[in-house]
């Protein structure tokens, strides 16, 4: 059994809780059964509170209270994804709580439990486990880039934000998922913690990856899913965003990863980067798409992550952006992403 509980300790409603966000939206690695948050979302349901749709996942102040009412729990998830990757500090004691209970533990942080003494002692006392996610593999374990992406026959999508929590993510995993519905056959490449939490088979951890392996870690992953698989079209997870200066990704997916083909997320009310004005503003994303087709890919859709806005002003800004820029503009949330789908088919059509 994978059932599990959440942690995100007063976080749940912010972006740092993105990984519990993902979690929340689904998985198929671990079944949710609860999140432990504070006294504030205690007794709601998360999904509501995530984006209005109940998913019959509650809210527990602590984790006592979550496994007086639940049983049969082998996890506690770290649900967060702090700037730096560091564990906040009123988390560890609840962490050792749960090691004591008989959970096992899983965290997607850079701050790696493994690496603490006290914690791993206390886990082999009661015989749980210490999953670091983002620990790096070993050498043995990387893949060096070597060309064959290039006989990849399905069209490559890399799904790139223009800055970080854009909705990548779930955006690439709705575009699998509407694809899957409707008879296509796809794979999504994870590059983070959450795409793997959330049952990812193929991908790996790009921000923990030693940077001479990225570009053969992604290109093992594409290739990896599309010969065993059998995908007709493949989604890549993109990271932070190809300009933001704390951590500018996207290059490879375009080039390593031979992506000809984006899909771009931006958020209308978003000026600066992270929301920190010292960081620069965003650039436009007419600018972003012209970036981009300087790599030699081209983009295809826009999707808007409507964080801010109210329906009107989504619906307005789609509008805007569709007769601006004459491509698809998406609204994931609003909408889902099939209407994209035809856009999709098509390329297909084109690689067969």
């Amino acid at each position: 059994m994978n059932n599990a509980l959440v942690l995100t300790n007063g976080l749940l409603v912010q972006p740092d809780a993105k990984t519990a966000h993902g979690l929340i939206r689904g998985t198929e690695r671990f079944t949710v059964k609860g999140i432990i948050d504070g006294e504030q979302t205690k007794g709601k349901d998360a999904g509501e509170l995530l984006d209005g749709k109940h998913r019959n996942i509650p809210v527990f102040s602590n984790l006592s209270e979550a496994l007086a009412s639940l049983t049969d729990i082998q996890y506690l998830v770290i649900g967060v994804a702090t700037v730096g990757g560091r564990l906040p500090g009123n988390m560890l004691e609840v962490v050792k709580t749960a090691i004591a209970s008989g959970l096992s533990i899983v965290n997607g942080l850079h701050e790696y439990l493994n690496e603490k003494p006290e914690v791993v002692a206390l886990a082999q006392q009661h015989g749980v486990q210490l999953i670091d996610v983002r620990k790096p593999k070993t050498r043995e374990q990387l893949h060096f880039w070597t060309g064959e992406v290039f006989k990849v026959k399905a069209p490559i999508i890399a799904v790139i934000g223009m800055d970080c929590a854009m909705g990548k993510r779930t955006t690439a995993r709705m575009l699998r998922q509407a694809c899957d519905k409707n008879g296509i056959k796809s794979e999504m490449v994870y590059t983070g913690q959450t795409g793997w939490l959330q049952g990812g088979k193929y991908g790996f951890v790009f921000d923990s990856t030693l940077n001479d392996f990225v570009s053969g870690e992604l290109e093992h992953a594409i290739v990896s899913a599309w010969k065993e698989s059998g995908a007709e079209i493949i989604f890549i997870e993109g990271q932070s965003s190809l300009r933001n200066p704390s951590g500018p990704c996207g290059s490879e997916l375009l080039i390593s990863g031979d992506a000809k083909h984006v899909i771009l997320l931006f958020a209308p009310k978003r000026k600066y980067f992270d929301n920190d004005e010292h960081w620069g503003r965003i650039p436009s994303v007419e600018s972003e798409i012209a970036l981009i087709h300087a790599f030699g890919s081209k983009v295809i859709a826009v999707a808007i992550n409507t964080e801010d806005c109210t329906p009107e002003e989504a619906f307005a800004y789609q509008k805007e952006y569709q007769e601006k820029l004459g491509i698809p503009v998406l609204l994931p949330m609003q909408e889902g992403v099939e209407p994209i789908l035809p856009q999709l088919k098509e390329l297909i059509a084109q690689k067969k």
